[in-house]
């Protein structure tokens, strides 16, 4: 709105929420994306489409999610809120029901503590190790704790039966660790029963991820 201190954060969100859409990260009014907007943040509201959305359409929360002005907010509006009390350097958060990275999400057979192996140098650098939190139902405010405890040490995690969340100093690079994950998701299942050669222990620590 004019005349608001936070005209430039929610024109960065609606550009973000926009390409979360184009690039095809989410579907229907699934997929939230928040950016800190001085001490509160800025976050989708329930029920809306990523890319219709409009600046003026915008929740705004406090620290600890509740909310403080606008429409009412998401529902995982906690979600985002807690990535951003673990991790005070950074301002924005991505959350997507993207195709691949929530096919992954439903294994069994996956490392919980390093769900996608370090396939190629991109996503470890963007992404690093990705730990998988346990299932909680949309909503579920359970989830917050477990979330704020694994974000201190990891910039992305992947939610059970349901999707990846990625935080980053913008709104633009927490997009594109979104789009990591998925991209290496979707080889990965790709490679499903085939041999793989994933980065070696040392090519993996000497790619230190970005985002940390």
């Amino acid at each position: 709105m004019s005349g608001r201190g936070d005209d430039h954060e929610r024109g960065l969100l609606i550009a973000t929420a926009r390409a979360v859409a184009a690039r095809s990260l989410t579907h229907g009014s699934t997929g939230n994306v928040s950016v800190r907007a001085g001490e509160h943040i800025l976050v989708t509201p329930t029920g809306s489409s990523l890319a219709t959305v409009r600046a003026d359409e915008l929740s705004v929360i406090d620290t600890d999610g509740n909310p403080v002005s606008g429409p009412k907010p998401s529902k995982e509006a906690f979600l985002h809120a807690a990535m951003l009390r673990a991790r005070p350097r950074d301002g924005a958060v991505v959350h997507t029901h993207s195709t691949y990275a929530t096919a992954v999400s439903c294994l069994s057979d996956v490392d919980p503590d390093d769900v996608l192996p370090p396939l190629t140098a991109y996503y470890a650098m963007r992404v690093g190790r990705l730990p998988m939190v346990p299932y909680f139902p949309p909503g579920d405010s359970r989830l917050a704790a477990v979330t704020e405890a694994l974000a201190g040490e990891h910039a992305a995690l992947l939610l059970s039966n349901h999707g990846p969340v990625a935080a980053a100093p913008d709104p633009g690079r927490a997009l594109e660790a979104a789009q990591e994950i998925e991209e290496t998701a979707k080889i990965f299942l790709l490679l499903r029963g085939a041999a793989v050669r994933p980065l070696t222990p040392p090519q993996r620590r000497a790619l230190r991820p970005t985002l940390l």
